[in-house]
């Protein structure tokens, strides 16, 4: 009876410290909130500033390099290789590479795109490999070593800029030379296709206006989300260049550049469209993506950034804190597994353990519904009203309990299987 009362002692103590993890790292999201307002003011004053810097004239302007990397994406290869070719920028110093890994029908769409463009004078190449090395990060670092110039634009195949994005988003660069990227927001193209879409508009929004802006105005790590932004040579370069060994280059690199100096930028008021995925099964693939993408990061950046000197204490906590972030699913399991042990082998316990995780839950949803109301707010005005907003929070909570599930499955399935190599499983956009 002792050893059962040791065990449920310890199954319960640890289930207290994921509940007071969890707390931590959601009351992160109000934290966030609380910084957002405070330094709103003042980060919209900064973003206005720089983005009224003027440009050099046309025979001044730098050479851009747009990078639209793909993977089987038929339906909207032609719109998002069309859309880079739009852009407003001298044709001179305006360079296309169209980044295809394809090994469908889209590889001979992305040729024929490619040459009709060249026929009407763009600076195109089609840069297709046979194999995928790297995937996404190895991709745009074979493209890098292509071309001499300093600046890229990448965006997503799916993703739609305005023909002035160049013009508006290189404007910080001519302002702060130093900047390592400038980073525009999502916005969609299809929010209101079905539930599914108009929860992640919700989630991405909160994200972006919230998590995003509020780092960079308070000087935090800021995250290249992978799409819709510019990056500096120097930087890539400075931070080791792409690679292709995480399933999150964007993050990886933008890490592997902060601590090494450099520092970005996020635009609010830059909004680049895009599409959502609109069925459960290819969002919940994509958010698996992202959960082991940031574990991969993780691991590689904690110790880099606690040994540190240049970055100060504060810096360094917003970071792990950050990072930290990657370890909800795996405290949330285990704390599940702790409380159902320590209920079985004490049932006195119950009454107990069912306070802590109603608490829990409790903070955990005031949080995140806090969180998300601001960043709906922020970016769309408060359109959809609190009644229906709360259908949105619900199938939020849905949605997390499902990646949880399914993170729970592909993790279990891999602890009785060999050891594979790590795949970048793309997110199939259907050209909505």
């Amino acid at each position: 009876m002792a050893v059962l009362a040791t065990l449920a002692l310890f199954f319960g103590t640890v289930f207290a410290v994921c509940c007071v993890l969890l707390a931590a790292f959601i009351g992160s999201l109000l934290y966030m909130v609380v910084l957002h307002h405070r330094l709103k003011d003042a980060g919209l004053h900064r973003e206005e500033v720089l983005l009224s810097t003027p440009l050099p004239a046309d025979a001044d302007l730098p050479h851009v390099v747009i990078q639209v990397p793909s993977f089987n994406e038929g339906p909207v290869v032609r719109r998002g290789d069309e859309s880079a070719a739009a852009l407003d920028w001298p044709r001179d110093k305006l360079h296309i590479q169209l980044l295809d890994d394809s090994t469908d029908e889209t590889a001979e769409t992305v040729r024929q795109v490619a040459a009709e463009l060249r026929a009407k004078g763009f600076d195109v190449v089609a840069l297709q490999r046979t194999d995928r090395s790297g995937y996404k990060g190895g991709a745009l670092h074979e493209a890098m070593q292509k071309t001499p110039h300093d600046f890229f634009a990448i965006f997503d195949v799916d993703y739609v800029p305005s023909p002035d994005f160049l013009r508006v988003c290189m404007r910080p660069f001519f302002a702060e030379p130093n900047l390592a990227f400038v980073q525009a927001r999502f916005d969609f193209l299809n929010p209101h296709e079905n539930a599914l879409t108009e929860m992640q508009m919700v989630t991405l929004d909160a994200h972006l206006g919230i998590e995003q802006a509020t780092r960079c105005w308070a000087g935090h790590p800021l995250p290249f989300n992978g799409t819709c932004g510019i990056w500096q040579r120097a930087a890539i370069d400075a931070g080791g260049g792409w690679k292709g060994d995480t399933v999150t280059e964007d993050l990886d690199l933008t890490y592997r550049g902060w601590v090494k100096g450099w520092r970005a930028l996020f635009l609010t008021s830059v909004g680049v469209p895009g599409e959502l995925p609109a069925d459960t099964a290819t969002w919940l693939r994509q958010q698996q993506r992202w959960q082991d993408g940031f574990r991969h990061v993780s691991m590689r950046m904690f110790p880099e950034i606690l040994k540190s000197r240049s970055i100060t204490w504060g810096a360094k906590g917003a970071a792990l804190l950050h990072l930290c972030m990657s370890l909800n699913q795996p405290v949330l399991l285990i704390g599940v597994v702790s409380g159902l042990l320590a209920a079985l082998l004490a049932p006195s316990l119950v009454p107990l353990l069912l306070t802590l995780f109603v608490i829990t839950v409790a903070w955990v949803i005031f949080c995140a519904a806090t969180f998300l109301r601001a960043g709906h707010n922020f970016i769309r005005g408060g359109e959809i009203p609190p009644l229906e907003f709360g259908a949105v929070l619900l199938r939020f909570v849905g949605g997390q309990i499902a990646t949880v599930v399914r993170s729970l499955g592909v993790h279990a399935k891999k602890a009785f299987s060999k050891p594979k190599p790590v795949v970048f499983d793309r997110t199939p956009k259907k050209g909505a």
